[in-house]
């Protein structure tokens, strides 16, 4: 055994200073410089090595825990393990039995091959026209988790549906952790991703709905979403390698995709996406090169997402791809866009956005003309309708604006974000920040900062890219409640990193003159801590109380409706209704439908403001003859809507149909002065009463406490010169 003196060596001297009482000949002789230089070296790697580990374990345990929460407080919501089939697929409500019913098809079909078949050439859908299911919708997650099911040997011991709702709120796991991972790539403290990871927990209300909207496409979407920003987060980093740069960018690419290929919003979350990182490129806070590369990702997703939706025109005619291929063009430029004194280099680089601006929309405008494609029009006449620039007589867009869920953000949000501590360290953090951003951008635009100057303030690429991302996708949230989810979580994420950070409280303390190291260092630690303190807590007790709260699915009227579809019509009945109801009836019958949930097809809006005649002022006989064209052999009306009082007068469907045909709206109030008064009855209400004019047409088959269900009587053949006797 070697038992050799060796030199002791501190970390702070310099090399070849030792604090032994030997000489330094003999201190070199037993190898003491060596063995200083090493433990120098090694020392700072262990601690890493801890530190890295820890983060990754409470990565690990936080992300689980999410999944684990969610998935227990679904199962306590509806009592979900004790329920029938059927009352297990009643709960996948509105366009989530839609997608869930291709899953259910593609388990059901003799093979695999023949369940892609059915879906490539499905003409149950929508009855009397044949669609390719692939294109229309971005169900492709449905189709690889049924044909994983059918590979895997757990159909013994795993139903379906559960292999199902596991897959989803597995994928949570994978949202908190990237959520964790962003903050912590920022702040350079896994103790900002355990901040973020609890906050994204207890601001649930706000930063996901999984629990009760299991198949929504954003619940398959947003974790890879998230995933893909904390790789930009990454790439953006100073110094990384060639070989780390080009596998992190891999990463974007697969992220970007698999996001792209579940939502069918994915272009207008890659614009927002696009526009905040061609900001940051003219303001030359982020390398044009790296920005260059991440819009070849982006295009590149889309266009494979094209591809694999069989080249669905709705994608290539997005403003995603123009807005995408027009800032490629316009690079090539760009370099001289950034040379000259102050005016010159403002003056080109809003002659830069303009031509952007204006190509994007030339690109658009001819891509949609050549491809004919409308499909999206509902869309745009949303946002125009709900800025006032538009016709708010339309009714599609009314159809939107007439939701909450499509309404401003509620106030309230802001109370509960604020009770949890994540909405002040946000405000500060991107006050603050974009302050900076602004000097720093004017710094740029004059280009006469000495170096000096240049090491005074500063932003690095990946905190103002999140910068950005949090504003844009805050301005969005803020307009429309649904987008609230693109926000809240990335909200937590990055009010964690204004706590941990290094730069918010370096300003602080050099503002207060106070600025060391070791003050530094305490703060940046002790505060996350106090505040990850202060919520277990505040609010472990209500979280045990969530968990352990039991309740009961109960919708005795929509089973009754669907054991009687089941059991009591043909297999090949074509049905029609309202869209939620219909996506209900596809996936616990199976039968045909009119119409459905899935909204992003011209042919489809048009046919369902034609069914949904049924609850406006029309004859039986017009309303006999359009479910008739769209080949409906039963049409079911529902009290809830007959009869609505959710919405407000001006807001009820009766109503948006009633303005649509220029007919005067029920009940007192105000009216536009060119409408007129119907002169025919509210179908659904007077088709109850049994009038000869309606029971010749409809034959009432039945009837519960929601529900009533009638069937197309068959017209007789038009004899020479004579009448069917039908209300013309």
């Amino acid at each position: 055994m070697d038992v050799r003196r060796r030199g002791k060596c501190k970390l702070g001297d310099a090399p070849g200073t030792f604090h032994d009482k030997g000489s330094l000949e003999r201190s070199v002789a037993t190898g003491s410089l060596e063995d200083c230089r090493s433990q120098k070296s090694r020392a700072p790697f262990c601690w890493w090595a801890v530190d890295v580990t820890l983060g990754i374990l409470f990565a690990v345990l936080l992300g689980a825990s999410h999944s684990f929460c969610v998935f227990s407080i679904h199962e306590n919501l509806l009592w979900f393990s004790h329920l029938k089939e059927v009352e297990r697929e009643i709960s996948f409500r509105t366009e989530c039995g839609l997608y869930y019913s291709y899953y259910k098809q593609m388990i059901q079909a003799s093979s695999i091959e023949q369940g892609l078949l059915e879906l490539i050439y499905d003409n149950k859908t929508e009855s009397r026209r044949t669609i390719n299911v692939l294109q229309r919708m971005n169900i492709y997650q449905e189709v690889f988790l049924s044909i994983l099911y059918r590979l895997l040997p757990v159909q013994e011991y795993l139903e379906p549906i559960y292999f199902y709702i596991y897959t989803v709120f597995s994928l949570q796991a994978l949202y908190v952790t990237s959520l964790y991972a962003t903050s912590w790539f920022l702040s350079d403290s896994w103790l900002a991703g355990a901040l973020t990871a609890s906050w994204y927990i207890l601001n649930r209300i706000d930063t996901t709905r999984v629990e009760f909207t299991i198949s929504l496409r954003e619940n398959w979407s947003l974790p890879f979403f998230a995933l893909q920003v904390a790789s930009i987060t990454y790439y953006l980093r100073p110094q990384l390698k060639p070989l780390q740069q080009r596998a992190v960018l891999l990463l974007v690419f697969l992220s970007t995709l698999w996001f792209s290929l579940t939502w069918q919003f994915n272009q207008f979350i890659l614009l927002v996406q696009a526009l905040g990182l061609f900001v940051l490129d003219c303001l030359d806070l982020i390398s044009p090169d790296k920005v260059a590369r991440l819009y070849v990702v982006q295009l590149s997703s889309l266009l494979v997402v094209w591809l694999l939706q069989f080249c669905n025109p709705m994608l290539l005619g997005s403003l995603a791809v123009s807005f995408l291929v027009s800032t490629l063009l316009v690079k090539r430029f760009q370099a001289g866009l950034k040379r000259g004194g102050p005016l010159s280099r403002l003056a080109r680089l809003v002659l830069g956005g303009l031509l952007v601006l204006a190509l994007t929309f030339t690109i658009n405008f001819l891509t949609k003309k050549s491809l004919q494609l409308r499909s999206d029009e509902h869309i745009y006449k949303f946002v125009k309708a709900k800025f006032g620039l538009g016709s708010t007589r339309d009714f599609d867009a009314k159809l939107y604006l007439c939701e909450e869920a499509f309404g401003l953000l509620p106030l309230d949000t802001f109370d509960r974000l604020a009770g949890t501590l994540v909405l002040y360290p946000y405000l500060c953090a991107t006050s603050v920040l974009l302050a900076v951003l602004l000097f720093i951008a004017l710094r740029n635009l004059i280009g006469s900062q000495s170096e000096a100057d240049q090491h005074t303030l500063g932003l690095r690429p990946d905190v103002a890219y999140n910068l950005l991302h949090t504003v844009l996708f805050g301005l969005l949230a803020y307009s429309t409640m649904r987008m609230k989810y693109l926000w809240t979580g990335h909200m937590c994420a990055f009010a964690a990193y204004g706590l941990c950070g290094r730069e918010l409280w370096d300003i602080c303390l050099r503002t207060l003159c106070c600025h060391t190291p070791a003050k530094l260092r305490l703060i940046r630690y002790a505060a996350p801590v106090s505040v990850l303190i202060f919520l277990y807590f505040k609010f472990w007790p209500k979280v045990t109380e969530e968990l352990s709260e039991l309740r009961e699915f109960y919708d005795p009227d929509t089973v009754e409706l669907m054991t009687w579809i089941s059991s009591k019509t043909p297999a090949g009945a074509v049905f029609a209704g309202s869209m939620q109801l219909l996506a209900g009836i596809k996936l616990c019958t199976g039968r045909s439908l009119t119409n459905h949930p899935h909204y992003e097809d011209q042919a489809l809006r048009e046919r369902t403001r034609e069914v949904y005649q049924i609850y406006a002022r029309q004859s039986p006989g017009a309303v006999y003859r359009t479910l008739q064209a769209v080949g409906a052999d039963y049409v079911v009306l529902e009290d809830s809507i007959c009869y609505e009082r959710r919405h407000g007068r001006g807001c009820r469907l009766r109503d948006l149909l009633d303005v649509a045909n220029g007919h005067i709206m029920d009940d007192a109030g105000e009216n536009e002065p060119d409408l007129i008064q119907a002169p025919h009855p509210r179908f659904c209400v007077a088709i109850k009463a049994d009038d000869p004019a309606y029971t010749k047409l409809f034959k009432r088959v039945f009837q519960n406490k929601t529900f009533h269900v009638y069937k197309l009587r068959k017209r007789k053949p038009r004899s020479v010169g004579g009448s069917t006797g039908a209300d013309v």
